[in-house]
């Protein structure tokens, strides 16, 4: 993610740009573009995306949506944040609620996948400001190390890898999705390099 220093922009601002092929969020009115991620995220963002979208459908829970779908949390100056995925209950957000622009709902679940070089730090304030504006879960998926952190409120941050499983707690009560499949098999290219190690 890269700053862009200028005037305090809106979130109509926002959304022009978007329009225009600029991608980034608003942060307190500065801009603050974002970059491909790679193949990668936008895997694990289909794997973890589909699994919340199709239990939250089937059960009639709330919406999921992925990203592009900014939450609007402050004004004046505007901040417009973009997370991986969302997923809105039906208490805060009825089904059949589709706005046009940004959404005015906070979340109850938030997902943010870190892009290559996003430090811990930085996710870890993210997963704050998520909180502080009133999201109940946050999970940090971290590809690198094939691991899980999740946020919640009052609570010490979790770190869940690979043998254990993520749980919607009362905020997705029922939806549960084993660490490794998030991921999926390790690439074909580590799996031929230990293989040539051992070979």
């Amino acid at each position: 993610m890269t700053t862009t220093e200028a005037k305090l922009l809106t979130a109509a601002d926002l959304l022009r740009l978007d329009g225009e092929g600029v991608r980034g969020e608003l942060i307190r009115g500065v801009l603050c573009k974002t970059m491909p991620t790679g193949q990668r995220h936008g895997k694990i963002a289909m794997r973890l995306g589909a699994a919340l979208f199709n239990f939250a459908e089937d059960e009639g829970l709330g919406t999921v949506v992925a990203s592009d779908s900014g939450v609007w949390l402050e004004r004046d100056p505007d901040t417009v944040r973009e997370p991986d995925i969302a997923f809105t209950s039906v208490e805060r957000l009825p089904l059949d609620d589709e706005a046009a622009g940004y959404a005015e709902v906070i979340p109850d679940l938030v997902v943010e996948i870190a892009s290559p070089g996003d430090s811990r730090r930085e996710l870890h304030d993210k997963a704050y400001m998520w909180l502080s504006h009133g999201v109940r879960l946050v999970w940090v998926v971290h590809p690198e190390t094939r691991t899980v952190d999740v946020h919640r409120p009052a609570a010490n941050v979790a770190t869940l890898s690979e043998g254990d499983t993520l749980d919607g707690l009362d905020v997705l009560q029922g939806f549960t999705c084993a660490v490794s499949d998030v991921f999926g098999p390790p690439a074909v290219r580590e799996r031929s390099r230990d293989d040539s190690e051992h070979g």
